[in-house]
């Protein structure tokens, strides 16, 4: 979405550098106190100021100073996301898959010509997730990058497939997002994330799609939440 990203993958590295380190020594040359060291990267990265990021690289040889001058900055980021748990019980089914090439030269197939492979027929999955106000205003975290986040949240899988993720395979059904109007905020996040309630609607049957569960959101006194589709 046009954001500055520090953590990337070699595959999709914009900037061509492979590793932290580099990047951060690229982007940040002057020598700084750890509290402008921090207040620079969350200007720069727009995933350093939302989820924090931990700077404990090597400095290395610059200008006479010492070998292997460390950089150890910490950075606490205002958002968080828990693990996705299902719904209901999933099945895991495996197979047997083969490679019709070796892997090294050689007269005989090799021994990883033959292997197992496991997946998901079908789970729904909820995860919570929630946004602290006063680590926002420390690493200048603004409405305008919540806005982001809520964007992508709708977009998860796209443009993110794999073997193990072929396309179409998973996407983002629901984003329930609440608002509270002061910075402590209005509930405690457990009673937030209690208030939604995902159940299936026969439990002895195997669900096999969205379709197969029910939602509710329980009410709290001048707490709205808005429901927006997955893309």
């Amino acid at each position: 979405m046009g954001e500055t990203i520090f953590v990337q993958s070699d595959d999709r590295a914009e900037d061509g550098l492979k590793s932290l380190s580099q990047r951060a020594q690229e982007n940040i040359k002057e020598k700084l106190s750890r509290e402008d060291y921090a207040k620079k990267a969350c200007e720069i990265w727009f995933d350093v100021r939302t989820f924090g990021q931990v700077f404990a690289f090597k400095a290395g040889k610059k200008d006479g100073d010492k070998d292997n001058e460390s950089v150890s900055v910490g950075v606490r980021g205002p958002v968080s996301v828990h693990q996705a748990v299902s719904v209901s019980p999933i099945e895991i089914r495996s197979m047997q898959i083969t490679k019709s090439v070796n892997s090294e030269p050689g007269d005989k197939k090799s021994s990883d010509t033959m292997g197992m492979k496991h997946s998901i027929e079908f789970g729904a999955y909820v995860i919570y997730g929630s946004i602290n106000v006063q680590l926002a205003e420390k690493t200048g975290f603004s409405e305008q990058d919540a806005e982001i986040v809520k964007e992508a949240l709708r977009s998860l899988f796209e443009n993110d497939s794999s073997s193990a993720r072929p396309d179409g395979s998973m996407e983002v059904n629901k984003v329930f997002w609440w608002k509270h109007n002061n910075k402590t905020g209005q509930y405690s996040s457990a009673k937030v994330h209690r208030s939604l309630i995902v159940k299936q609607k026969n439990e002895g049957e195997k669900p096999n799609s969205f379709d197969c569960f029910t939602y509710e959101i329980m009410p709290l006194e001048n707490l709205e939440v808005e429901t927006l589709e997955g893309l």
